[in-house]
């Protein structure tokens, strides 16, 4: 009998969940126990059939639907789309295996051995057949979700919901109309495809003009719960369940959230810290231990579990042993694949609530509770066996990661200082550099701002911009160095700080043209690449950076030569991955290999297209294929370096002739390696690299090769 709760004080409540969420990783972690039973556990006792301290009131039911439609969506949000897509075909067929397995095993349990009538034999197959990713906050919190057993299970999940849900409709059409109509599923399937097609229409364009216009922070977290919770509700209203909604509203903002950004930050706290942890206490509170030995249930339960368990390792056994995964890949498959939560108790009270001819409930009581006792077990298992599985999965990733860079390590470090000015750019630059930055071992941020003068305004804006900074890398959850210098000009002050920071990298905002009579880069910036050898990117973009849809990179010819390509190869690939966008190379044909080959050994996952061109003037069409959205990366070279010739010194022309209205972005690559020394005017083979040519000899060079380049379009056409 379930009596008052004792506590009814909306903030003595709230104090509990509290604690109840800081004490219990706390405790469970020496235990050694996943937190998500610890949550589950708390739950059963202070809910109504624990100890009867809270009452699993609207609140509960409200915060804990809201943790579920957040997990699933966090789900949706963090998985690798591009990983998804390669994985795509496998995830399918364990979805298939996934769902049918424990539907037949179901329903010939229920018919056969517990002797239950047709439709709730479908009620209960459908039951097992689906579960929910309860255990993929442990996947997370090892740092394994691109992993493709756990992609697999991701795949499978929204093909076994899908499977469940439209076997429901179907046992309830059948319940109502007497016999199954072909029509009303038909009409189903329209309507989730219709949804499909509206939220992969709609939500890309609204989301790139929100973010367009509105940068503030909290107003983008506050939009991207708005389109999560409307596309749950969408997908409730048209007969599917709000989690499918909410997950496929994940996948389709996935492009949107890069996974370092600080938008990515907020969403993760707040769910992990608030939503789900309500969710997992709310699912305690639903567990009634006592029932265990009334009637037949604990029979029933052992039935159900036996049948739950065995066909959900089948699945895993049969993906396993088809794909020629390992061990370790199953129990993961099979981790995430076992719990049964929101779709079964969806099915399990639809079907306790519908009535027979003679008044008795379609799924019986004892039914009822062994399907909540079968929650709670499945729902220990799960994170029990995906934490052992992800523990072994992430020392593999580490052990293959390592193999893949270990033996290039310098190649891979990056010590970046980002200059800032003003306190406009600075939030902008900081969140560029850390997505070109992350996941390249060994490396540092830096932030710096040079004065040249004493007055209070101009160290107050030194102050603001380096306050921007921090905060700016703060929300990412990464470390930056600021540093404000003093010094006669800006260039002396970068180059100093580049100096006694062993700086590998500068990122610069592009200057602004002042004058008619001012250079396309400005004189600073042109300094800035006559006194230093490293590599110098400048940027400007008119957009959030994770509204880009492409990234369009030009190389000049032998650019694939310079002592720097690696490294701008490697950041570029770094920016693209974490966008989630394509990146197009427009490069001749000798560069495409070792482009591909930079970015296969580095394992970034990415859709790297190639456009090869033969013609300096296939640059100027470029123009007519940058769109609005694209971020267009020119690589250019400094005077003396080994791919600078006629085309390059025209590149600043032609950039603000053409291009004056698109993202730009351009790379002036590493000049000199630490292993390579310049060599002495002796050296006769020292000129090409150290001389600048004279202005004539640019002049005869270029009357050449336009020669060179009219005769042979003359030849192509003969």
């Amino acid at each position: 009998m379930i009596t008052a709760a004792i506590v009814t004080n909306p903030v003595t409540i709230f104090f509990i969940v509290l604690v109840i969420i800081l004490l219990a990783p706390v405790i469970l972690t020496k235990l050694k126990i996943p937190h998500i039973i610890g949550m589950i556990a708390a739950g059963v006792v202070v809910g109504p059939y624990g100890f009867d301290i809270l009452d699993r009131d609207s609140s509960f039911q409200i915060f804990g639907q809201v943790g579920l439609l957040y997990l699933m969506f966090l789900a949706g949000l963090e998985i690798d789309m591009y990983r998804l897509r390669l994985n795509l075909k496998r995830g399918l067929l364990f979805g298939f295996l996934t769902f049918i397995i424990p539907m037949i095993m179901g329903v010939l349990l229920s018919a056969y051995v517990l002797n239950l009538p047709g439709i709730t034999s479908i009620l209960l197959g459908s039951v097992l057949a689906s579960h929910t990713l309860i255990a993929y906050p442990v996947a997370a919190r090892f740092g394994i979700t691109k992993s493709p057993s756990v992609l697999i299970a991701v795949v499978g999940t929204i093909i076994a919901v899908i499977g469940s849900l439209l076997v429901l409709a179907a046992a309830v059409n059948l319940h109502e109309m007497g016999e199954f109509s072909i029509l009303a599923m038909g009409w189903l399937l329209l309507k989730l495809l219709l949804y499909c097609v509206g939220v992969l229409y709609f939500y890309p364009r609204i989301t790139r003009y929100f973010f367009k216009h509105y940068s503030d922070n909290v107003t983008q977290f506050v939009y991207i719960l708005a389109m999560v919770f409307c596309s749950a509700w969408i997908a409730g209203a048209i007969g599917l369940e709000a989690v499918l909604g909410a997950f496929f509203a994940g996948l389709v903002l996935n492009r949107y959230v890069p996974a370092s950004s600080s938008l990515m930050g907020r969403i993760e706290f707040v769910g992990n810290a608030l939503f789900i942890p309500y969710f997992l206490i709310g699912v305690g509170m639903m567990i009634n231990l006592a029932v265990v030995g009334q009637g037949d249930t604990l029979t029933v339960t052992l039935y159900i579990l036996a049948v739950a368990l065995t066909s959900k390792w089948l699945a895993a056994w049969l993906t396993q042993k088809i794909y020629r995964m390992d061990g370790n890949a199953r129990q993961i498959l099979f981790g995430l694949s076992t719990a049964h939560t929101a779709v079964a108790l969806a099915v399990v009270t639809i079907g306790y609530r519908m009535l027979n001819p003679d008044g008795t409930h379609m799924l019986s009581e004892s039914v009822l509770n062994a399907t909540i006792l079968v929650i709670l077990v499945t729902c220990a298992i799960a994170p029990i066996v995906t934490t052992g599985a992800a523990a072994r999965e992430k020392i593999r990733m580490m052990k293959t990661d390592g193999q893949d860079n270990g033996s290039d390590t310098s190649a891979t470090s990056n010590n970046i200082l980002v200059p800032i000015a003003t306190p406009v750019t600075a939030q902008s630059l900081v969140e560029l550099a850390l997505l070109m930055n992350e996941g390249i071992p060994n490396s540092t941020l830096h932030a710096l701002h040079v004065r040249n003068d004493n007055s209070s305004s101009s160290k107050a804006i030194g102050k603001q911009s380096l306050d921007i900074a921090r905060t700016a890398a703060a929300a990412m959850d990464t470390d930056i160095t600021t540093i404000e210098r003093y010094d006669l000009n800006t260039v002396t002050g970068v180059i100093n700080v580049m100096a006694e920071r062993d700086i590998d990298t500068v990122i610069l905002g592009m200057h602004r043209r002042v004058t008619v009579i001012d250079s396309f880069f400005g004189a600073k910036v042109e300094q800035l690449l006559n006194l230093t050898n490293k590599m110098v990117l400048i940027s400007r973009c008119y957009i959030p950076v994770n509204t880009i849809t492409r990234i369009v990179v030009y190389l000049p010819d032998k650019a694939q030569f310079e002592t720097g390509f690696r490294r701008w190869v490697l950041l570029l690939a770094s920016l693209t991955r974490q966008l989630g966008c394509r990146i197009i190379f427009v490069c001749r044909k000798d560069q495409r290999p070792p482009i591909f080959t930079i970015i296969r050994q580095g394992e970034f996952a990415i859709r790297a297209e190639f456009q090869i061109i033969e013609h300096h003037d296939d640059f100027i069409l470029l123009s007519n294929k940058i769109l609005d959205d694209d971020l267009f990366v020119v690589v250019n070279a400094r005077i003396n370096s080994i791919s600078y010739g006629t085309e390059t010194a025209e590149l600043p022309g032609f950039l603000h002739r053409y291009f004056s209205r698109n993202n730009l972005m351009v790379i002036y690559p590493e000049q000199f390696g630490e292993e390579t020394h310049i060599q002495s005017f002796s050296d006769p083979h020292a000129f090409d690299l150290t001389s600048a040519p004279s202005p004539l000899r640019m002049k005869i060079a270029r009357w050449i090769n336009r020669l060179q380049e009219a005769k042979k379009r003359i030849i192509g056409r003969k």
